[in-house]
């Protein structure tokens, strides 16, 4: 009786948190979690072959080029590459017909409603809640923006909760990337915001001190000005990143105590396991809200900066 308990619990936990299949010298091992949030070659769809349920595509391999200074580039698609690809398309098809919908229920009853209504309740939250209030006035031009960044990242998180899918978000080069994006675009909100006092954010001068203490204090504080500048951006990556992966580990180690206590005990790091999962789902959502959050927080500072 323990025996089938312990392999009923074992393939209803490969199933739910998603286990993928490794090959390693030509024999089937269990890998529970690890695809999900590294970045390979080849990418897993549904297939139905017992006890697999999926099959390996192997992803074009494309030609590297040269570039002066960083190399060779290999420019080839990547297992996170397309499900990020994934996000986007799934992302503007469902807002535009959300977008359609609510257009055809406003002409029609007044108002929108079902799924039209809420994505526009979503929307609106995130606008008038989030973005506005922390960019400060006219921060109308930023609302799509921070808005793609939001339903952008909140599709990658989720589809890294489906079977056989990927968490971009949890690779670090993703996080980077669109952090350097966010901060482009505060520093671009600053120097459109306050033109030559731009230069304020960067090199500290109190015209209110007198000389010496004004060199001291410039040579003091610029570079720790300068140095904050950078540290927004590294706080944006790593933090998507470590939350987007710190769930998976958990649900890892989780999973492995089951193989561990090969027992009736096993019942107990399942269920862990399945509501580490569905916190995750909740942790999808808070960490692309928290990122637009920050963004706008950065983009609202940054235009009422002064010394």
């Amino acid at each position: 009786m323990t025996t089938r308990l312990l392999r009923f619990l074992t393939a209803v936990s490969a199933l739910l948190i998603f286990a993928l299949p490794a090959r390693a010298q030509g024999v089937e091992q269990v890998d529970i979690i690890t695809p999900h949030i590294t970045d390979s070659h080849e990418i897993e769809i549904p297939w139905p072959t017992w006890p697999t349920l999926h099959k390996v595509i192997e992803l074009p391999r494309w030609h590297p080029f040269t570039l002066p200074v960083i190399g060779e580039v290999d420019m080839s698609p990547t297992k996170h590459v397309i499900w990020m690809l994934i996000a986007a398309f799934t992302v503007g098809a469902l807002l535009i017909f959300a977008a359609n919908a609510q257009g055809r229920q406003t002409r029609a009853v007044g108002h929108s409603k079902g799924f039209a209504g809420g994505i526009e309740a979503m929307v609106l939250y995130i606008r008038n809640e989030v973005i506005i209030p922390n960019v400060g006035h006219h921060g109308n031009g930023f609302v799509p923006f921070l808005l793609t960044l939001f339903f952008f990242i909140l599709f990658c998180n989720l589809w890294g909760i489906f079977p056989w899918g990927s968490t971009a978000t949890g690779n670090v080069s993703v996080t980077a990337t669109l952090a350097i994006i966010t901060f482009f675009v505060v520093e671009a909100a600053g120097v459109r915001a306050q033109g030559l006092g731009y230069l304020n954010t960067i090199f500290y001068w109190n015209k209110d001190l007198n000389i010496v203490l004004r060199v001291l204090l410039f040579l003091i504080l610029s570079p720790i000005e300068f140095i904050g500048k950078l540290t927004k951006p590294f706080a944006l990556t790593i933090r998507l990143f470590a939350n987007m992966t710190a769930g998976h580990i958990v649900v890892l180690a989780l999973i492995g105590m089951i193989f561990a206590f090969k027992s009736i005990a096993s019942g107990a790091p399942f269920l862990m396991a399945v509501a580490i999962n569905m916190l995750e789902l909740f942790v999808a959502f808070l960490q692309a809200f928290i990122f637009t959050l920050l963004s706008s927080v950065f983009i609202g500072q940054i235009r009422e900066a002064h010394h």
